[in-house]
């Protein structure tokens, strides 16, 4: 067997901004030549082949959530200042033990049913019809800050019981907590905790506000679970900020990166435009190919032998989704955007035990959103003046900050 200490140093760097603009010509090389590698620049382990990737996704010896582990690697003093934002970190479904994840999971089941999901549709329809009329009025307009992101987050506003008139605030708690995720720096992290704690805040007052009254939404949920004994209101209120941030950025990532591809391949927006029936394949096309998940975390808690290396207790491994869902062995010229491929076992939602709960409402939204659009806006284009801003973010991995459109 191989120890991450007898293997040579890799010639990969995973750091560089050209690698996080186009990091396949890189993963192609290492799923060829080193689909399991120990990478002492990242102090980990990176995996690129589907395969290998289904397994540890399943595999309880690799858990999610060694996020909080950062926080180690921060000054003593600043670790301390950080404990609120740490504390609510561990709470959140995906970022516990094992077994916390999957409490909740089979909490948020009770509510994320196909029955659920799909009586969401009308409104779904209304809210995009809503926005694209306040776009289309304006001229030009920039299609993330107009479309992209409000859909999803009023859907998961909605579902949450949040009004809709405060979604400014849940906007800019979402894009401070997206900090967490990125580089960890202190100062942008004291900005998460402020707006996570503000968000906890908002919360339990809303949390209050159902006590006394009766619906069906997530939070009659977790009500229910709590008065079960199964959470605890500090547990509800961190994964209600979770859940107002997760439950938007996959989606809205999902709708700028689909529209950004059929522009850059035209010849596939004219066939979607022909044939409208193709959206649900479309968008599995759009998961597949362009990167709404780019990688995952996990970290062994026991040793695991993988491809003929062994794996320690406790070290990191960056899971490469991205990689994945362009390996050859599952996806014919997986470098060839093709909206009429049949979809595949694409991993842009996780899988096994983690797998996104929230998948079926992404999809749905984003087949309303580029139905509708296409249905009463053919001629959608890129505006003339303007051209798409990306910036990096994170490790691998490019965000689409604005994309500037004509109706």
């Amino acid at each position: 067997m191989q120890h991450a200490t007898h293997l040579q140093p890799p010639t990969f760097d995973f750091l560089s901004l050209e690698a996080a603009r186009n990091p396949h010509p890189m993963y192609h090389q290492l799923r060829a030549q080193q689909p399991i590698l120990w990478s002492p620049q990242l102090n980990g382990w990176v995996l690129t082949r589907h395969a290998d990737i289904s397994q540890v996704l399943k595999d309880p010896r690799l858990v999610a959530g060694p996020m909080t582990g950062q926080f180690e690697r921060l000054p003593e003093e600043v670790r301390k200042q950080l404990t609120p934002l740490r504390d609510a970190v561990n709470m959140w479904m995906g970022h516990t033990t094992n077994e916390g994840h999957l409490r909740f999971q089979a909490l948020l089941k009770r509510y994320f049913t196909p029955r659920t999901v799909e009586n969401f549709r009308p409104r779904i329809q209304a809210l995009t019809d809503t926005l694209l009329d306040t776009a289309a009025a304006r001229g030009p307009f920039d299609l993330v800050k107009e479309l992209a992101i409000p859909l999803p987050s009023n859907v998961i506003a909605e579902m949450l019981g949040v009004p809709l008139t405060d979604e400014h605030l849940l906007q800019r708690w979402s894009r401070d907590l997206a900090g967490i995720f990125s580089n960890f720096n202190p100062e942008q992290l004291f900005q998460s905790q402020k707006s996570i704690l503000e968000m906890m805040d908002y919360m339990r007052e809303v949390l209050s506000k159902y006590r006394r009254s009766s619906g069906e939404n997530i939070l009659e949920v977790f009500l229910r679970a709590q008065d079960e004994g199964l959470v605890s209101e500090e547990e509800i209120l961190a994964n209600c900020a979770l859940l107002l941030f997760a439950g938007h950025e996959t989606t809205a990532r999902l709708i700028s990166r689909g529209l950004a591809l059929l522009f850059d391949h035209p010849e596939q927006l004219a066939l979607l435009r022909q044939q409208p029936s193709l959206i649900p394949q479309a968008v599995e096309e759009m998961l597949r190919y362009g990167d709404v998940a780019g990688m995952t975390n996990r970290l062994t808690v026991a040793p695991v032998e993988l491809g003929g290396h062994t794996m320690q207790p406790y070290q990191m491994v960056y899971v490469m989704l991205a990689a994945a869902n362009r390996d050859p062995a599952l996806f014919p010229e997986p470098d060839r955007f093709d909206i009429t491929r049949k979809p595949g076992k694409h991993v842009a939602f996780g899988y096994g035990s983690f797998y996104c709960l929230g998948a079926a409402l992404a999809r749905l939204e984003a087949q309303v959103f580029f139905e509708t659009l296409l249905r009463r806006f053919p001629n959608v284009r890129p505006a003339k003046d303007a051209s798409p801003v990306w910036q990096q973010e994170g490790l691998l991995n490019m965000h689409l900050v604005t994309l500037p459109v004509e109706l």
